[in-house]
């Protein structure tokens, strides 16, 4: 390797690496947003969030490593433009597609790594990261009864306390409300004071009252209008509350892992095969349906016509303007009652052809995304790399705005063919319709870097421009 080419890849690396943390960083920050309520107050330890970040950022590399290459090939490009290293270059006799050259073979070796790791390691990530987030969603807030206000997270009561000790275990001035047994019996506990504590295994959290009253009504069944009222002193009561809901658990594998987030290529594509064999049966079900419907009428018109009612040549559309009035009311009958029932099988067979095809495409799109996003390396390359050798801009403030502003141009693209995929308007190939746009523009891109080519540049406008206002000017003299 020459020192050109080591000088190219030091200068790439670094922003590479950097870009791509700070990426991750930016989509964790946006999960973080959006689950943040699902997260605060249920006393979660710290190994399980940082075990849910793990998973969700690994969940987030395919989709943060093409904007990393894209920022990190205009910056490299743009410093070598902005100090003339590229003019120096050029001027010991390389070029700029021999100084590429380093970038696009680390460009390709990324785009493989993308894809290995969108295939392989993705879909475990996936769902580690789906069962992580379900059992800490499923799991309830910590329990936290405050002095003067109404617990109500236990199911089927209501506690409020006046005063709590600052050991958090001593209360006094309990209420209780028991609505476990519903409408048909209201149960309230009072107590002067008392306290509570959890089981070993956080399963149960055990109040011990002392110097108290229970008080039970019934209000049900031949005691609704009499209603009467049990009281019943205690000096120590003990209490047991379920609360194992409150408790993080983990949930099976085999919850989350028939989805086609957790499959791999060739997973992805016996669940298609199998899924086409499963529509081509129900278009068979359906047809079997409607030769039974037809038979049915055939049989239907052989009946009548036995009984003196005039049936056409093809024995399935009846005349039954001459018939008898209560006759002709029995077979228009029959005549809606199947048409109604055909109809309504059609509807409901058209749904779930929709929601089947809907479904696989739901399956082509993921295998597809595993190409498109590895793709996307190397093609946003193409479009960053020349880019920032055009415009001669290092630093963060224009690359990074390119870089953005292109990459949303991608995203938009590919959601609308995605979009469009999902609902069957066209092919699972318009998954590749992102890639198609921006391959001509990055192609462009390159072919004026290479030539020199003064499309790009500023200067070579502004010279036109002035060239042709003076022409015009002299003309209009």
């Amino acid at each position: 390797m020459k020192k050109i080419d080591r000088l190219i890849l030091k200068s790439f690396l670094g922003p590479l690496l950097l870009t791509f943390v700070i990426a991750v960083f930016v989509l964790l920050m946006q999960f973080l947003w959006r689950y943040v309520d699902d997260l605060v107050g249920k006393g979660l330890e710290f190994s399980v969030i940082a075990e849910l970040l793990l998973y969700a950022a690994a969940t987030f590399v395919p989709m943060a490593l093409p904007i990393a290459i894209l920022l990190a090939s205009i910056m490299t490009m743009g410093n070598f433009g902005e100090k003339y290293e590229l003019v120096a270059m050029k001027a010991g006799g390389i070029s700029l597609s021999r100084a590429m050259r380093p970038l696009v073979i680390v460009s390709l070796l990324l785009t493989i790594t993308a894809f290995f790791f969108a295939n392989n390691v993705m879909p475990n990530a996936m769902l580690k990261y789906r069962m992580t987030l379900y059992d800490i969603t499923r799991k309830k807030p910590a329990i936290n009864i405050r002095a003067g206000e109404y617990f109500k997270e236990i199911d089927g009561y209501v506690i409020k306390v006046g005063e709590k000790g600052q050991d958090g275990r001593t209360l006094k001035d309990i209420v209780i409300y028991d609505h476990t047994k519903g409408l048909a019996e209201a149960n309230v506990i009072v107590a002067k004071y008392g306290t509570m504590q959890t089981t070993p295994d956080n399963n149960y959290l055990i109040f011990s009252l002392y110097d108290g009253f229970s008080y039970s009504e019934q209000v049900s069944g031949k005691y609704y209008h009499s209603r009467p009222l049990t009281t019943i002193g205690f000096s120590h009561q003990t209490i047991a509350f379920d609360v194992s809901s409150f408790a993080y658990n983990k949930s099976g594998e085999n919850l989350f892992q028939g989805s086609y987030h957790m499959m791999n290529v060739t997973q992805l594509d016996s669940t298609i095969n199998a899924l086409k064999k499963h529509l081509e049966k129900r278009y068979g079900d359906y047809r079997e349906e409607i030769n039974g419907a037809l038979k049915f009428w055939d049989k239907y018109c052989k009946v009548s016509s036995q009984q003196h009612i005039h049936v056409d040549n093809c024995e399935r559309y009846l005349h039954i303007d001459n018939l008898d009035p209560m006759l002709k009311l029995k077979v228009s009958r029959t005549v809606n009652n199947c048409a109604n029932s055909a109809k309504n099988d059609a509807k409901i067979y058209d749904d779930m052809v929709r929601s089947d095809h809907e479904y696989i495409n739901r399956h082509y799109i993921e295998w597809h995304r595993k190409f498109t996003l590895s793709v996307a390396c190397l093609l946003l390359f193409l479009i960053g790399a020349p880019f920032g050798s055009i415009v001669r801009k290092g630093g963060l403030g224009l690359p990074l705005v390119a870089s953005v502003g292109v990459f949303v141009l991608y995203y938009m693209i590919g959601m609308i063919g995605e979009k469009a995929v999902r609902e069957s308007a066209i092919g699972p190939e318009g998954m590749w319709i992102s890639t198609i746009v921006l391959l001509p523009i990055g192609l462009i891109l390159t072919l004026q870097a290479t030539t020199d080519s003064s499309f790009f540049d500023a200067s070579s406008w502004k010279k036109n421009i002035m060239r042709f206002s003076s022409k015009f000017v002299r003309k209009k003299r």
